[in-house]
């Protein structure tokens, strides 16, 4: 039927339909997370469809055209008998037009839906995430770490620091690099994969009401300059900014100047040319604020909401150190059969209930290879409550003996000697002090002049009969043919 009243009514029906789908979904009896994801990723689905049809709803009922209102008055006038039948008769002339068309009823998509539930319906959801986050467990910020680590001047920080740490834009990212290209590219990329994980493992979370209560503070922040970082910029005087040289100016004849200036002109001219685009690099959800023309106010938004979307995800970053720390543990045998184990049994690992229960470590033992605490006797054993600090390493705090010797090699120790100006040899292993270190490295260096005259007393040499002299006696000997 092409009439709008009809179209109403099948819009309503459809939204009842939907709304009872929902309701079915949730009484699916979900234990394990795959199935409690997927049940709200179809959800997702349901309410987008249900906020379709009624934004189609709402335009109908709004009769821009006015032909809601022409039906209501020929069904209600006093011609209704005639437009009962006329409508009767195209009824008619369709089903004789079309007499066996299968008709089948709108519920029968929902059932469907609710029976086609199988392992393939899970492999597609599998497929939204990588292998490190699991299933939506876990956040996956090693690319993003890697552009961290290779932006200038900022605190070297190891993966599971930075997962700590990667929000911390006071402390952790100099004010120097925050207008740099590079550092746009790293918060748009961060910003992108938060938002995107939200939408991927929380798909049923209000993005948008996060998004506008931090819009509302972030701007009356800004407006008094408590902008945590960014506290400098005077956002107040917007007549003595310029937006193409990104530049606060203290006075009036001082912005005046510089308009003349090559640079200015040169910055202003590329400017014009990009137009609007001068603010694209670093995302659409800046505009919202309107920061087109003030660099900085973009970047601090940017900031703000990579904080906000870090706060909301709390859990998701404590489980992912938790899931850091427990694969370090792992030795290479272990971490070959847990991937054996994923592959093969996962469908038997899913089916625990008890995958998505807090585990009761009230001594916040590690983890082991199968997820659990490991016993406090094994703790105890190995030593792992003995805290071993590295000055070399800025103080870096190594749990266990094991961890403390193996550090000597890895990478933080190295840079930290790198930076002192010394070779990471092995006699300088076991020095957690810095003065200690350079103290024998000058002691190596005064004693190297001599290192060759000490070689022959040090060195050792054997005659045939089993006597020992140094290299020095063993040499003289030898040439006037005693030996």
């Amino acid at each position: 039927m092409d009439n709008v009243l009809e179209k109403q009514r099948s819009a309503h029906e459809d939204i009842e339909r939907l709304e009872q789908a929902i309701v079915d979904q949730y009484m699916d009896d979900a234990k394990t997370h795959r199935e409690k994801l997927y049940n709200e990723h179809v959800v997702d689905k349901f309410l987008t469809r249900i906020a379709e049809k009624s934004e189609y709803l709402y335009e109908l009922y709004e009769d821009k055209d006015g032909l809601r209102q022409s039906e209501m008055e020929a069904l209600s006038g006093s011609s209704e008998f005639s437009e009962f039948y006329e409508r009767l008769k195209v009824i008619k002339e369709h089903h004789r037009k079309y007499p066996n068309e299968a008709v089948v009823p709108p519920e029968m998509e929902f059932i469907y839906l609710a029976q086609k539930k199988d392992e393939s319906d899970y492999e597609e959801l599998e497929k939204l995430f990588s292998g490190e986050e699991s299933t939506g467990r876990y956040l996956d910020l090693n690319t993003l770490h890697t552009m961290y680590i290779n932006l200038k001047g900022v605190k070297k920080l190891d993966y599971l620091q930075y997962l700590s740490e990667f929000d911390d834009f006071v402390t952790v990212y100099p004010k120097a690099i925050k207008t740099t290209e590079d550092y746009k590219t790293y918060l748009n990329e961060l910003f992108q994969y938060l938002h995107s994980f939200f939408r991927r493992a929380k798909p049923l979370y209000d993005i948008a009401a996060l998004e506008e209560e931090a819009l509302l503070e972030f701007n009356d922040e800004w407006e008094q300059g408590k902008v945590a970082g960014w506290e400098d910029v005077d956002s107040t005087n917007h007549d003595l900014f310029c937006p193409a040289c990104q530049k606060q100016f203290s006075k009036q004849t001082v912005f005046d100047a510089h308009l003349s200036a090559k640079k200015h002109i040169k910055a202003q001219k590329k400017l014009d040319e990009q137009g609007s685009d001068s603010s694209a690099a670093i995302g659409t959800v800046d505009n919202v604020v309107g920061v087109k023309d003030d660099k900085r106010k973009a970047i601090a938004w940017k900031e703000r909401l990579i904080s906000k979307y870090a706060e909301a995800l709390a859990d998701f970053r404590e489980e992912s150190k938790s899931n850091v720390e427990r694969k370090q543990a792992l030795t290479d045998k272990e971490r070959t059969l847990e991937q054996e184990q994923e592959k093969v049994e996962y469908v038997d690992q899913d089916s625990d209930e008890d995958d998505d229960e807090k585990i009761y470590n009230p001594l916040k033992l590690p983890l082991g290879w199968d997820g659990k605490p490991i016993p406090y006797w094994l703790y105890k054993l190995h030593g792992l409550g003995v805290e071993y600090p590295c000055e070399i390493c800025g103080n870096y705090v190594y749990m266990g003996r094991k961890a403390f010797d193996k550090h000597f090699q890895e990478w933080r120790h190295a840079q930290g000697m790198r930076s002192l100006g010394i070779p990471n040899t092995r006699q300088f292993h076991e020095i957690t002090k810095i003065d200690d270190v350079l103290a024998l490295y000058q002691k190596q260096r005064k004693e190297g002049s001599s290192a060759e005259a000490k070689a022959d007393i040090v060195e050792e040499y054997e005659d045939a009969e089993g006597n020992v002299y140094n290299k020095k006696t063993y040499e003289d000997l030898k040439r006037q043919g005693i030996l």
